[in-house]
């Protein structure tokens, strides 16, 4: 014991001798050579190197600069994190806003940038003025860049007025989706409008703006924008109902540096088509820097597409999702003249068959992603179509079509595609277990596999698919009608981090054979599943050493006492969908909601 004892301390030793700039680069390293993008993805990693040493702990601090939180932290949290420079409220519930921005040290909030108050009732004021008033005291240094305020419930003119007046800085707006809170009369609207048009003067600095979803923007406050922001690049302005047709084209005639354009409900009048559609394809003409174009669901002609495609426009990003009044040839005549297109949605595009949808594919030799979910006549022969004429394409969206119908290629025949990384294929009831077998040998390097709702898959066939495709860390497998236990090498599963069973037949032990599968597990979806108890979900949670999601949404077998327990056995849980009737004691929520958001 001694001995042990002794070589423990030898370790310590050695490890804290080894000079903190030396660990910057070996967790710099672990960082860049396991591709870890994602913000929580790469928190969580973080949050694991902590725990080794003291030393660590502190290193691995300074990688850090973004932040959620859900509940009130601690004093020293601000403090450990010294290099924050974006702050993510969106879900914080442990009480009042307000305070908590109050108490954020100035040297912290000078390092900031970035600020997300989404998805609260009101827009916290007072704490931001108490921010401003700290800072202007002990360091003017406060530039907030980014500011997101989308789905408050009460985002009133005044508010606006005020972000108008206190951070002049800023370069992204996001206020989408906001109440105004003041009713429908003329003079709120005029009040609202007001306030933009200021926002407009004031923040002249701005390069992206998103309005959508707001009732009350119009024309005006468009064209404000496009005239005094000079270095403004991109406008969202999705389902604006006050916003005109030549309201837009008037506007970003003003603004010919903008790269991105999002409108949604864009609807071209029959009446005067002719004349609209000549006066938009003019003002998107002068874009010559545009790179993104999203009509989302709206009426346009195949005219339009013509244009788009004469003039000569460098977009490497095109949504026509839900789109109608088009036609083939108008796309094919688009996509024959842009062929450096990256990214294509084209959802809900009913005219799509195989042939024509293989003609389109030899334009697309540079696409990353596309989506053609909702296409229900494209069958296997598209999907190997896209493969075979898309060599960089990461991403593929098909749900609901017809793939797993038609011929597919011999296992002799098979291609490797290394850069698919994505494959949505939910709702799709005609691919089976031949088509599973063939995608672990054509896709070694999948990261995400989404077979919702796909009923003629076998078990036996997803875990040898994932014992091919080790890489895969994400599984969508909704509707699993037989969950059986996944017979599979430990090992060779260990890297799956997210996995939704929800709507499937699964029962305790096969949820508790799973969790003895997937011990790095970060989120699991068991919504719907209505045989699973309480006894399967402790064992599974006590398996599940990482977790920090699981959805028990109406899964009528498991008690609501089941919520505390989880969050005493489980640290790691940050949010938890609980089961049906649940009713949060006064004191449950003083002891245990602190770190672990509820719903």
């Amino acid at each position: 014991m001694a001995m042990a004892m002794a070589s423990s301390s030898r370790k310590r030793m050695a490890s804290s001798d080894i000079p903190n700039d030396c660990w910057e680069l070996v967790v710099s390293k672990l960082l860049n050579d396991n591709e870890i993008d994602k913000v929580e993805e790469r928190n969580h990693y973080l949050e694991t190197l902590s725990m080794v040493s003291k030393q660590l702990l502190s290193i691995s601090s300074t990688f850090v600069n973004t932040f959620k939180l859900i509940s009130n932290p601690s004093s020293r949290l601000f403090h450990r994190f010294t290099n924050l420079t974006s702050l993510d409220l969106s879900t914080f519930h442990g009480g009042d806003i307000n305070a908590l921005l109050s108490r954020i040290p100035p040297a912290s909030v000078s390092r900031l940038t970035s600020l997300n108050l989404s998805n609260h009732p009101t827009f916290p004021k007072l704490g931001l003025q108490s921010i401003i008033l700290n800072n202007n005291n002990n360091n003017p240094t406060f530039r907030l860049t980014s500011l997101i305020c989308s789905n408050i419930a009460s985002l009133k003119f005044t508010d606006i007025t005020f972000i108008a007046h206190s951070f002049p800085f800023l370069q992204h707006l996001d206020i989408s989706f906001a109440s105004g809170g003041g009713g429908d009369d003329d003079c709120i609207k005029e009040d609202y409008n007001n306030a933009l048009n200021l926002v407009a003067r004031k923040l002249s600095n701005l390069l992206k703006v998103n309005l959508s979803g707001n009732v009350y923007v119009n024309d005006s406050s468009l064209l404000e924008l496009c005239i005094n922001c000079e270095f403004l690049q991109e406008v969202l302005i999705l389902h604006c109902p006050l916003i005109t047709h030549a309201g837009i084209a008037f506007a970003i005639r003003r603004r010919p540096s903008l790269n991105s354009l999002s409108i949604s409900n864009f609807r071209e009048d029959p009446t005067q088509i002719d004349d609209f559609t000549s006066y938009f394809i003019d003002s998107l003409a002068t874009l010559k820097n545009l790179t993104c174009l999203d009509l989302s669901f709206s009426g346009i002609s195949d005219v339009l597409l013509y244009s788009i495609a004469l003039d000569h426009l460098p977009l490497r990003k095109l949504v026509l999702q839900g789109c109608y009044n088009y036609t083939y040839t108008g796309i094919s005549y688009l996509l024959s003249k842009r062929p450096s297109l990256q990214h294509l949605d084209l959802r809900h595009a009913v005219f799509l068959d195989d042939q024509r949808f293989n003609h389109l594919c030899q334009f697309l030799g540079d696409l990353v992603s596309i989506n053609v979910g909702c296409c229900d006549k494209l069958t296997n022969s598209s999907f190997f179509a896209l493969l075979t004429n898309c060599p960089m394409l990461a991403e593929i969206r098909m749900e609901s079509t017809k793939i797993g119908i038609g011929p597919t290629p011999s296992v002799v025949d098979l291609v490797v595609y290394p850069q698919v990384k994505s494959l949505h294929l939910a709702y799709n009831s005609a691919l089976a277990d031949k088509h599973i077998n063939i995608f672990g040998f054509m896709f070694p390097k999948l990261q995400l596999l989404d077979l919702s709702f796909c009923r003629h898959i076998s078990q036996q066939h997803i875990a040898i698919l994932l014992k091919r495709c080790n890489k895969i860390r994400h599984l969508e497998f909704a509707c699993f009608p037989q969950a059986k236990p996944f017979s599979i090498d430990f090992d060779e599963a260990s890297n799956l981090e997210v996995l939704n069973l929800s709507h499937s037949t699964i029962e305790d032990e096969e949820l508790y054979e799973i969790s003895k599968f997937f011990p790095r597990l970060l989120q699991l979806d068991l919504g719907h599943c209505y045989d699973v108890t309480d006894k399967g979900v402790g064992l599974a949670v006590e398996n599940f050493t990482h977790l920090r999601e699981i959805n028990l949404r109406q899964c009528r077998k498991v008690s609501t006492n089941i919520v505390s327990s989880m969050i005493f056995s489980r640290p790691s849980l940050r949010k938890i969908t609980a089961p049906p009737h649940f009713r949060p004691r006064d004191c449950d929520r003083k002891l245990l909601f602190r770190q672990c958001l509820v719903f």
